[in-house]
């Protein structure tokens, strides 16, 4: 690991020089990165085809064009989001003002996944470098392709010793990386690897980010556009083969329609895939054999309504409906991370939040209704992430609101103002006059007691 030593202390001798602290630098990164991401964009598109099969269309959307807007929006505000801001002072500190400073963290980082290996590793880089600091990338080795592509895109945009691309296989590399102390690492992926990386961070005392993931549920109540609501789910589920941390996991429809749901998922599923997906040039494909047979065993528990086909030598799961599955199958105590959709129904709402409250903390949360009593239950008494109401997945687009998990489906946030945030310490300054020495602080105190009372009250 002498090499990424060597790369830390480089990086560590760039922050100390300050060139990364003024605006006109930040911007012109991020300028350059999205520059650099359309210079690359065909190769993107294709690392993304081989390594997941992904259609240019979905592959441009969901990792490239959202990384050109995010860019765009923080261009537009990032001045105003450095300025340090203002704030009262009270009284007994007079005569003073007080300010709060944007500084930034210092050398970071990023651990992406590899089921958006470009979009998940770029999009808090864009806060790495809005918030002034250094960053070593390093993207997952399961999407091969990318990751030389990605590697090739930094080398050529920025100096080694601000941002970097660090390969390998991450239980070899991370654990030397994080030998190291950065200001703050951020990773996105599953919750066991989660918890070694926070493990690794507690000798250093280093802050960490953690996007993980969880049981997304969707709520689906009697009173719904059912013909909606079938093709946003199908949509959020099936997209990129349901290897999605926000795809809902599982559907907990009222008992009254749930029929009418499942029909109108497997119209929607025919329509958006045909009569065979497995011959959709936009159905993508599961990653690699392992992850394939762990989501193919859980077309073994319940009833399969719709899809069910698979072909391991393609990395092929059909699109699939599962009726009959029991709140105790091995499928309800993972996180399915794959085309597989169970769906369950309930007959109360309250019988409904409290099922879903055996998966507390899931990412994401989506409800499917026209009662504001219902939406409003479900945010009040259901702990999550973030979410939609007669939506799936598309709360993560709005740069203007924060993405994260809570509890075990991760901590801290980020996209937009929230990415800066998170690559900021928020540093409060008071400054006091010299003009006028307010004497009651200082000893001796003798009767200042009273005096002290009516002021601190």
């Amino acid at each position: 690991m002498a090499q990424v030593s060597q790369l830390y202390q480089a990086q560590q001798n760039y922050f100390q020089s300050g060139a990364t602290l003024p605006y006109s630098f930040r911007r012109q990164q991020l300028k350059l990165l999205k520059k650099g991401i359309k210079k690359f964009e065909e190769r993107i598109l294709s690392a993304l085809q081989a390594d997941l099969r992904k259609h240019p269309v979905e592959a441009y959307s969901s990792e490239v064009g959202f990384l050109y807007e995010e860019i765009n929006y923080m261009l537009e505000n990032l001045k105003s989001w450095m300025e340090p801001e203002i704030v009262s002072s009270p009284f007994v500190t007079y005569p003073s003002s007080s300010r709060v400073y944007k500084q930034p963290l210092g050398l970071t980082l990023i651990i992406g996944p590899w089921n958006y290996p470009f979009m998940l590793l770029i999009s808090p880089l864009l806060g790495a470098i809005a918030g002034g600091n250094c960053a070593i990338i390093k993207p997952s080795e399961l999407a091969p392709n990318t990751a030389v592509v990605t590697a090739e895109l930094i080398k050529e945009v920025f100096d080694p010793a601000y941002i970097t691309v660090v390969q390998g296989d991450g239980a070899e590399v991370i654990p030397g990386l994080m030998s190291h102390r950065f200001d703050h690492v951020f990773f996105t992926g599953s919750i066991p690897v989660g918890k070694k990386i926070m493990e690794m961070a507690v000798p250093h005392l280093t802050p960490v980010t953690l996007e993980l993931g969880g049981k997304s549920p969707c709520l689906v109540d009697e009173k719904v556009n059912i013909s909606v609501a079938a093709k946003r789910i199908v949509w959020g589920k099936y997209w990129n083969a349901g290897q999605t941390c926000v795809a809902p996991d599982y559907v907990l429809v009222h008992q009254s329609v749930k029929q009418q749901l499942v029909d109108a998922m497997k119209d929607a599923i025919v329509k958006f895939f045909g009569e065979d997906p497995a011959k959709s040039p936009d159905y993508a494909r599961m990653i690699n054999t392992r992850r394939f047979d762990t989501v193919a065993n859980y077309l073994k528990e319940g009833h399969i309504v719709h899809g069910g086909k698979t072909d391991r030598d393609q990395l092929y799961i059909a699109p699939t409906i599962l009726e009959d599955v029991e709140w105790s199958d091995p499928i309800m105590q993972e996180e399915i991370f794959g085309p597989v959709l169970p769906v369950l129904t309930y007959t109360e709402l309250p019988q409904a939040i409290a099922a879903i409250q055996q998966h507390p903390y899931p990412l994401a949360m989506y409800v499917f209704t026209k009662q504001r009593k219902v939406e409003r239950m479900v945010i009040e008494q259901l702990r999550f992430g973030g979410g939609c109401i007669n939506n799936t997945i598309v709360h993560l687009t709005n740069p203007d609101l924060p993405f994260g998990g809570h509890g075990y489906s991760g901590m801290g946030r980020y996209h937009g103002k929230y990415s800066f945030d998170t690559f900021t310490h928020l540093k409060g300054m008071l400054k006091t006059g010299t003009w006028l020495d307010v004497p009651i602080k200082y000893p001796p105190f003798g009767n200042k007691l009273k005096m002290i009372k009516q002021i601190m009250k």
